[in-house]
């Protein structure tokens, strides 16, 4: 099979995967003739347009939308806050964040579990020494231990 086939072939298919058979030769934008003009042509235009009841209309206010309450945070009975994983995930990084030589990066907090909620770190190659890495490890039931008196996972 020549090169120029495997080339149609896979433009086929990356094509089909993200748009359908469109093709992006047959989409151009619309002449500039096309667009109405958005700007009176000269202030004439602009006061004799400005008299009509519906340029009144126009510049009326705009009715403004209700402004909705902020989301009140889910609570339990007990007083907890309910938190999706990642949440408590990111509140468990952060806290991890504050102790010395913690890597900025390279680092994965897995929350799991439901009522007993849990929290599982994992390092990437070369983000942290194993010593430093058992040490953050030994924090982590502690920091559990503490945010599970405040926070609930939400399922």
């Amino acid at each position: 099979m020549s090169d120029e086939l495997k080339d149609a072939g896979l433009v086929a298919m990356i094509s089909s995967i993200l748009g359908g058979n469109k093709r992006a030769d047959s989409v151009a934008p619309p002449p500039l003739a096309d667009i109405p003009s958005m700007v009176p042509a000269d202030a004439v235009e602009q006061k004799s347009s400005s008299d009509s009841p519906a340029a009144k209309a126009e510049t009326a206010p705009a009715a403004t939308k209700p402004v909705e309450p902020p989301a009140q945070i889910a609570t339990t009975r007990d007083g907890k806050r309910l938190l999706p994983a990642e949440a408590i995930a990111d509140l468990v990084l952060g806290e991890l964040r504050k102790l010395e030589n913690f890597p900025n990066s390279g680092v994965s907090v897995t929350v799991y579990g439901y009522r007993h909620w849990n929290a599982m770190l994992t390092f990437a190659p070369f983000s942290t020494s194993f010593q430093n890495a058992t040490r953050f490890r030994q924090a982590v039931p502690d920091l559990v231990f503490k945010l599970r008196r405040f926070v609930e996972l939400e399922i």
